[in-house]
Protein backbone atom coordinates (compact mmCIF):
# COMPACT_ATOMS: atom_id res chain seq x y z
CA UNK A 1 0.00 0.00 0.00
CA UNK A 2 2.78 2.32 0.79
CA UNK A 3 4.22 2.02 -2.74
CA UNK A 4 0.89 3.07 -4.23
CA UNK A 5 0.88 6.24 -2.21
CA UNK A 6 4.34 7.17 -3.43
CA UNK A 7 3.36 6.37 -6.98
CA UNK A 8 0.23 8.53 -6.69
CA UNK A 9 2.29 11.35 -5.18
CA UNK A 10 4.86 11.18 -8.00
CA UNK A 11 2.09 11.12 -10.62
CA UNK A 12 0.35 14.12 -9.00
CA UNK A 13 3.60 16.11 -8.92
CA UNK A 14 4.29 15.18 -12.52
CA UNK A 15 0.77 16.26 -13.52
CA UNK A 16 1.18 19.57 -11.66
CA UNK A 17 4.53 20.17 -13.37
CA UNK A 18 3.08 19.47 -16.81
CA UNK A 19 0.08 21.70 -16.13
CA UNK A 20 2.36 24.52 -14.98
CA UNK A 21 4.44 24.22 -18.13
CA UNK A 22 1.30 24.09 -20.30
CA UNK A 23 -0.21 27.27 -18.83
CA UNK A 24 2.84 29.33 -17.81
CA UNK A 25 5.97 27.87 -19.40
CA UNK A 26 7.70 28.55 -22.70
CA UNK A 27 5.35 27.92 -25.63
CA UNK A 28 2.28 28.05 -23.40
CA UNK A 29 -1.28 28.01 -24.70
CA UNK A 30 -1.56 31.82 -24.76
CA UNK A 31 1.48 32.14 -26.99
CA UNK A 32 0.15 29.42 -29.26
CA UNK A 33 -3.16 31.25 -29.70
CA UNK A 34 -1.32 34.51 -30.38
CA UNK A 35 0.88 32.86 -33.00
CA UNK A 36 -2.16 31.27 -34.67
CA UNK A 37 -3.76 34.72 -34.94
CA UNK A 38 -0.55 36.10 -36.49
CA UNK A 39 -0.51 33.24 -38.98
CA UNK A 40 -4.13 33.97 -39.94
CA UNK A 41 -3.35 37.67 -40.46
CA UNK A 42 -0.26 36.86 -42.50
CA UNK A 43 -2.23 34.45 -44.71
CA UNK A 44 -4.82 37.19 -45.35
CA UNK A 45 -2.07 39.66 -46.23
CA UNK A 46 -0.40 37.11 -48.49
CA UNK A 47 -3.68 36.47 -50.32
CA UNK A 48 -4.08 40.19 -51.01
CA UNK A 49 -0.52 40.49 -52.23
CA UNK A 50 -0.94 37.40 -54.40
CA UNK A 51 -4.00 38.96 -56.07
CA UNK A 52 -1.99 42.14 -56.68
CA UNK A 53 0.88 40.14 -58.15
CA UNK A 54 -1.52 38.24 -60.41
CA UNK A 55 -3.06 41.45 -61.72
CA UNK A 56 0.39 42.98 -62.34
CA UNK A 57 1.53 39.82 -64.12
CA UNK A 58 -1.58 39.92 -66.32
CA UNK A 59 -0.92 43.58 -67.11
CA UNK A 60 2.71 42.84 -68.02
CA UNK A 61 1.60 39.97 -70.26
CA UNK A 62 -0.98 42.22 -71.91
CA UNK A 63 1.66 44.91 -72.50
CA UNK A 64 4.02 42.34 -74.03
CA UNK A 65 1.42 40.74 -76.31
CA UNK A 66 -1.21 43.32 -77.18
CA UNK A 67 -1.03 46.77 -78.64
CA UNK A 68 -4.35 47.86 -77.18
CA UNK A 69 -2.95 48.19 -73.67
CA UNK A 70 0.06 50.15 -74.88
CA UNK A 71 -2.17 52.45 -76.91
CA UNK A 72 -4.52 53.00 -73.97
CA UNK A 73 -1.60 53.88 -71.69
CA UNK A 74 -0.10 56.24 -74.24
CA UNK A 75 -3.44 58.02 -74.65
CA UNK A 76 -4.34 58.32 -70.96
CA UNK A 77 -0.95 58.88 -69.32
CA UNK A 78 1.03 60.62 -72.05
CA UNK A 79 -1.76 62.38 -73.93
CA UNK A 80 -0.69 60.93 -77.28
CA UNK A 81 -2.94 60.64 -80.35
CA UNK A 82 -2.68 58.65 -83.57
CA UNK A 83 -1.59 60.32 -86.80
CA UNK A 84 -4.59 61.78 -88.59
CA UNK A 85 -6.72 62.04 -85.44
CA UNK A 86 -7.97 65.34 -84.11
CA UNK A 87 -7.85 66.11 -80.44
CA UNK A 88 -10.59 68.26 -78.98
CA UNK A 89 -10.28 69.62 -75.49
CA UNK A 90 -13.49 70.80 -73.85
CA UNK A 91 -13.07 73.27 -71.03
CA UNK A 92 -16.17 74.31 -69.17
CA UNK A 93 -16.36 77.80 -67.70
CA UNK A 94 -16.72 77.90 -63.97
CA UNK A 95 -19.93 79.70 -62.89
CA UNK A 96 -19.23 83.17 -61.56
CA UNK A 97 -20.95 83.96 -58.30
CA UNK A 98 -22.87 87.26 -58.20
CA UNK A 99 -21.60 89.74 -55.60
CA UNK A 100 -23.70 89.73 -52.47
CA UNK A 101 -25.02 93.16 -51.45
CA UNK A 102 -25.71 93.79 -47.78
CA UNK A 103 -29.39 93.69 -46.95
CA UNK A 104 -30.90 97.17 -46.73
CA UNK A 105 -32.90 97.59 -43.56
CA UNK A 106 -34.97 100.68 -42.83
CA UNK A 107 -32.62 101.70 -40.01
CA UNK A 108 -29.53 101.41 -42.25
CA UNK A 109 -31.22 103.31 -45.07
CA UNK A 110 -32.27 106.19 -42.78
CA UNK A 111 -28.79 106.40 -41.29
CA UNK A 112 -27.26 106.64 -44.76
CA UNK A 113 -29.82 109.22 -45.80
CA UNK A 114 -31.42 106.97 -48.38
CA UNK A 115 -35.07 107.59 -47.92
CA UNK A 116 -37.79 107.42 -45.40
CA UNK A 117 -37.50 104.71 -42.73
CA UNK A 118 -41.25 104.08 -43.11
CA UNK A 119 -40.99 103.29 -46.83
CA UNK A 120 -40.56 99.66 -47.87
CA UNK A 121 -37.03 98.62 -48.86
CA UNK A 122 -36.21 98.37 -52.54
CA UNK A 123 -35.55 95.02 -54.23
CA UNK A 124 -31.94 94.89 -55.24
CA UNK A 125 -31.22 92.16 -57.78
Amino acid sequence: MRNWRWLLLVLAVLLALLQYRFWFGQGNSGEVMMLEAQVTNQKRDNDGLQQRNDSLAAEVQDLKDGEAAIEERARSELGMIKPGEKFYRVVEDAPVAAPVAPAATPANAAAAGQGDPQSPPENIP
